[in-house]
């Protein structure tokens, strides 16, 4: 009896521990919040890679990326585009941190600029951006459609957006994401008017089904 105790008190302390690390992953905060970013940095490298060739940056393109995290994203474009500007936004302060911290020299030259925001509500002034990306946060959006309308809001006229994601791991494809893209995501997309909608795989990273939809807002 008191084995089984003890053995069911070890799997409520995994249980919570399991939730805790979870919530790291969704909203990183404190010392922890600063060591998973960075253990993200690490992780999402070929798929952060793989989005910011999708983007296609062009000279002076303002960009604007949604969940910005630890800022690798971010250092990736200032070092390897000739983007003019870029824009990240973060509902993370910890998070915030490691990106000025990543980044430090194009923020203080301006080309960076970090901001507070909330991903499922952007505050920005209508065409604004070239492009606007996304990676991993598809599964923390609270209202699709919504932020969609932001999105189509915030992009000039022939700008896109590319939302980088994970549908499966190894023989296993993730349903709940996948019907979250074709009953939501896509006709969202089409709704509020994007054009060449267009669904793209991308490479395996730890065994991970990388995935991005991209859509251009039109020119008229």
């Amino acid at each position: 009896m008191n084995g089984n105790f003890k053995r069911k008190e070890l799997i409520t302390i995994i249980a919570a521990i399991k939730r805790l690390i979870d919530q790291q992953y969704a909203h990183p905060t404190g010392r922890f919040g600063t060591y998973i970013g960075e253990k993200m940095v690490r992780q999402h490298q070929p798929e952060t890679e793989w989005t910011v060739n999708l983007l296609n940056v062009q000279q002076d393109d303002a960009i604007l990326e949604l969940g910005c995290g630890a800022g690798s994203a971010i250092k990736r474009l200032v070092h390897q585009t000739t983007a003019k500007q870029v824009t990240g936004i973060d509902s993370s302060f910890t998070m915030l941190r490691s990106v000025k911290r990543r980044n430090k020299d194009a923020v203080r030259s301006r080309r960076v600029n970090v901001l507070y925001g909330d991903l499922n509500k952007l505050a920005f002034p209508n065409n604004q951006f070239d492009k606007v990306f996304t990676i991993h946060t598809l599964y923390f959006w609270k209202n699709i459609s919504g932020t969609l309308a932001d999105i189509y809001n915030v992009l000039k006229p022939g700008g896109h957006f590319v939302i980088t994601f994970c549908d499966g791991k190894n023989d296993v494809t993730w349903n709940g994401v996948k019907d979250l893209v074709q009953n939501e995501l896509l006709p969202s997309a089409k709704k509020y008017g994007f054009s060449d909608i267009t669904f793209i795989e991308g490479p395996i990273s730890r065994q991970f089904h990388t995935v991005a939809v991209i859509g251009y807002k039109p020119l008229n």
